[in-house]
């Protein structure tokens, strides 16, 4: 725990849009304020079964729980009107408060200090943007931007404290990850085979890059968690509904459905494989610290906003790396985005795979020698209180 923090109140709140980014962001995030800088958080949730799946030791029908040293409330639309608001309120992702609360804000002295942490991203522009003040258009309340991000400017990245040697750890106790697969019904790991894990949205160029592995000479194991991927992997691939526990076999590929596990498991997972393919925000930056090779399926938005944002963490990431093993990573993730010519970019990925799992292991280190999220929200709630 810092010595060097004071301990301060914090009302977090998150809505639960894409099912589990959004809260598994938050919830890291509250995890870490609180064991390791001793705040005190109360996290409000308007969906608890969701959150529930990242964190099982949740009650979903339970509104107020405490959980890790947290409290957990659920975000209803009664949302009750004598809670005192904390030192700190974040709202996670432009999240819309409750009227009631926003007038206790008011209320309280001393005054709140009123964060939005957005969501994270590569693009220059943030660092104009990262800290600005917005007075609320009826009400003497100001919020604060914070925008997460890879640059010295911005508000950084999630990272909690020794992440990179459990990972390291976790990769040398062969014995213990033999184990934890085995319970798991994951049979060891065959010489020379090639582990990757598969968490999408819906994708049409899953059947392709299926195909590619099965008919490849380099045994494939795909670990797919249960969601949004499966009925492509279905129509695409094999004609069968699967479910989490199944397995199947086709050439050099084996598949198995994972069933959907809580943050610590989903590490575990990144960390055992050597590829990994990735959705959203939370996973995307779980990814990373792994030190392996990614793929992102980025959330598309309106406008093809998404794809501005996708080249330019690609374009961050990829300093320091050849033109060839940049445009080869390049071209997987347009074309696992784009959902087409899937086949050509990973024979291009294949070639180059050296350079990039050397790159991948560099990448986490130059993060964090910028400092995390966490340390950076603290330092800027300081200068300002």
């Amino acid at each position: 725990m810092s010595h060097d923090t004071p301990t301060m109140t914090w009302d977090m709140f998150c809505n639960v849009i894409d099912n589990y980014g959004d809260i598994g962001v938050a919830w890291r995030l509250a995890r870490q304020l609180s064991r390791e800088h001793g705040q005190r958080i109360r996290l409000w949730v308007d969906d608890l079964t969701s959150f529930a799946r990242v964190c099982p030791q949740l009650n979903p029908l339970t509104s107020r729980q405490q959980v890790q040293d947290i409290e957990v409330c659920l975000w209803s639309r009664d949302f009750p009107h004598d809670i005192v608001p904390g030192d700190v309120v974040l709202d996670a992702f432009g999240c819309t408060l409750p009227d009631s609360f926003l007038s206790a804000m008011v209320a309280r002295a001393p005054a709140v200090l009123w964060i939005n942490l957005e969501y994270l991203s590569a693009e220059d522009w943030i660092d104009c943007c990262h800290g600005m003040a917005s007075p609320h258009p009826r009400l003497p309340l100001v919020r604060h931007f914070f925008f997460p991000g890879f640059s010295e400017k911005s508000g950084g990245v999630i990272a909690e404290r020794g992440l990179l040697e459990a990972a390291a750890n976790w990769r040398r106790q062969t014995e213990a990850t033999q184990r934890y697969w085995q319970d798991r019904g994951v049979a060891p790991r065959l010489p020379g085979e090639y582990w990757v894990s598969l968490f999408a949205y819906e994708n049409q160029a899953i059947g392709e890059l299926l195909e590619q592995w099965s008919g490849g000479s380099q045994p494939v194991r795909c670990l797919v968690p249960e969601g949004r991927i499966l009925p492509d992997i279905t129509s695409g691939f094999c004609q069968q509904a699967l479910a989490a526990g199944d397995c199947l076999e086709r050439g050099a590929l084996t598949l198995q459905v994972l069933p959907f596990s809580d943050q610590t498991d989903y590490d575990r997972l990144l960390w055992s494989c050597d590829l990994n393919f990735v959705r959203g925000e939370d996973s995307f930056m779980r990814a990373q610290w792994a030190g392996q090779p990614l793929v992102w399926h980025i959330y598309p938005q309106e406008e093809s906003a998404h794809w501005v944002k996708l080249d330019a963490f690609w374009q961050r990431y990829g300093q320091g790396l050849g033109s060839d093993a940049r445009q080869a990573l390049l071209a997987l993730n347009h074309a696992w985005n784009h959902g087409q010519n899937i086949g050509t970019a990973w024979r291009q990925f294949a070639h180059e795979r050296a350079r990039l799992e050397a790159h991948a292991r560099r990448w986490p280190h130059t993060l964090l020698a910028q400092g995390d999220l966490a340390s950076r929200l603290l330092r800027f709630i300081a200068a300002r209180r």
